[in-house]
């Protein structure tokens, strides 16, 4: 049955995400960037009711009242593709992708991608991929959205923990922005390269932002990993075990 349902998935994919996307791309050069955005989000939102009717996937936020009125740089726990998909419909705010430009290639998504004011980034060039998303960042954080990352960097499967790069800790700092954590267990119902969804609710937590003023970019990440890997072993315990959550705990 989980298979049946995940293959509906797909072909909801198939039918209603390609379709959506040359609508985008026809409609997109005629309208204004927030209005690109909400009709994006619109996507998110209706591929969120197709996971929980089709899926039995729900999710729940905590620490709602955390989220600054104001700028503020997000950097959340990165375990599955449904926190890609489903952010953009739960925050309150328009959300900024910092990304590798080799996904502006993806048929249909990538394209529909490249035409939203995102932050593209380009690993090749080194050093200088670093002060281009400085430089893109601050200015789509002055125009009212919020930059966010995953310093992990790639997915890590449930019960796992990455390796925390401070990339978004140092935007941070150079941008004069809180840093707001998140920790969230999409792995659960989603995980990594998995074709199978399997039903449950998604906790998503926010933590309370943290000042950069007058930290370092290490100083910065290491709270933010701190933080959510101590929240992912109480919103997930069965995920860990009890050695590593004492240990994390004692570092809090």
């Amino acid at each position: 049955m989980r298979f049946l349902r995940s293959l509906l998935l797909f072909v909801y994919f198939i039918a209603f995400t390609v379709p959506y996307a040359i609508f985008c791309m026809a409609v997109f050069p005629f309208l204004h960037a927030d209005r690109r955005y909400r009709i994006v989000v619109g996507w998110c939102r209706t591929t969120m009711f197709a996971l929980r009717w089709l899926n039995g996937v729900r999710c729940r936020v905590l620490g709602l009242e955390n989220l600054p009125d104001g700028p503020a740089v997000l950097l959340s726990k990165h375990q599955s593709a449904w926190e890609t998909l489903a952010f953009p419909a739960l925050m309150p705010r328009p959300l900024c992708y910092v990304f590798k430009r080799e996904l502006l290639r993806i048929p249909f998504f990538g394209w529909t991608l490249g035409m939203l004011k995102m932050v593209h980034i380009d690993r090749r060039e080194g050093i200088r991929a670093f002060r281009s998303v400085t430089r893109q960042g601050k200015a789509r954080l002055a125009e009212g959205a919020w930059v966010i990352m995953f310093p992990e960097g790639t997915r890590t499967p449930v019960g796992r923990q990455g390796q925390y790069k401070s990339g978004g800790a140092r935007f941070a700092v150079e941008a004069g922005a809180p840093v707001v954590p998140i920790a969230h267990n999409a792995g659960r119902v989603w995980p990594r390269n998995s074709f199978i969804k399997y039903p449950g609710i998604v906790t998503v937590s926010i933590g309370p932002p943290i000042d950069t003023a007058g930290l370092s970019p290490d100083e910065v990440n290491t709270r933010v990993e701190a933080w959510i890997e101590a929240e992912m072993r109480r919103i997930d315990p069965a995920a860990y075990g009890e050695t590593q959550t004492a240990a994390v705990a004692s570092r809090i």
